[in-house]
């Protein structure tokens, strides 16, 4: 299916950080976090992202797991808090070291491209405690300064 065969037959809309996305799950057990309030168990999500576009580097307080579907890899690129850098690739070619299923752990920043070359990326995103947009930081200026030996990447994956 193109791009926009799987926009249209899921129904996906335009996303804040770019791409598509429609929210799929969003459980209706709710649990009371010191310090966050009150939150869903866990939230999950379709992501379409195409070249030349890219998710911004931002972080989340819960673990978000990353599901391959179709089109080509996504990169995810992650920063932890001692600003070391590593990046995964998500699809189905075991040989080139990519994954169907990946996790980027509560409090590290990433962000995410289409690997070069690619059309498009259709994945999904489960996050436990459950996405709200209170627990969402978007990186700015302040972020590059951090982490100036990074300063290429984050530079190219900034809004």
């Amino acid at each position: 299916m193109t791009k926009k065969q799987w926009v249209e037959h899921l129904q996906l809309l335009p996303h804040p950080e770019g791409g598509f996305y429609r929210e799929t799950y969003r459980s209706k057990t709710k649990i009371d976090l010191e310090g966050v309030g009150q939150r869903n168990l866990s939230t999950g999500i379709y992501f379409l992202l195409e070249e030349g576009n890219f998710s911004a580097f931002h972080r989340i307080k819960s673990d978000e797991m990353w599901h391959y579907y179709a089109g080509d890899p996504l990169i995810v690129h992650m920063i932890d808090v001692d600003g070391n850098y590593t990046n995964q690739k998500i699809g189905n070619d075991f040989l080139n070291n990519e994954l169907p299923q990946f996790v980027v752990p509560a409090g590290i920043w990433f962000a995410s491209e289409v690997v070069q070359g690619g059309c498009f990326s259709l994945v999904g995103c489960t996050v436990s405690f459950g996405f709200d947009f209170q627990d969402f930081e978007l990186a700015d200026s302040r972020f590059m300064d951090k982490f100036t030996s990074h300063r290429d990447i984050i530079k190219r994956l900034i809004r």
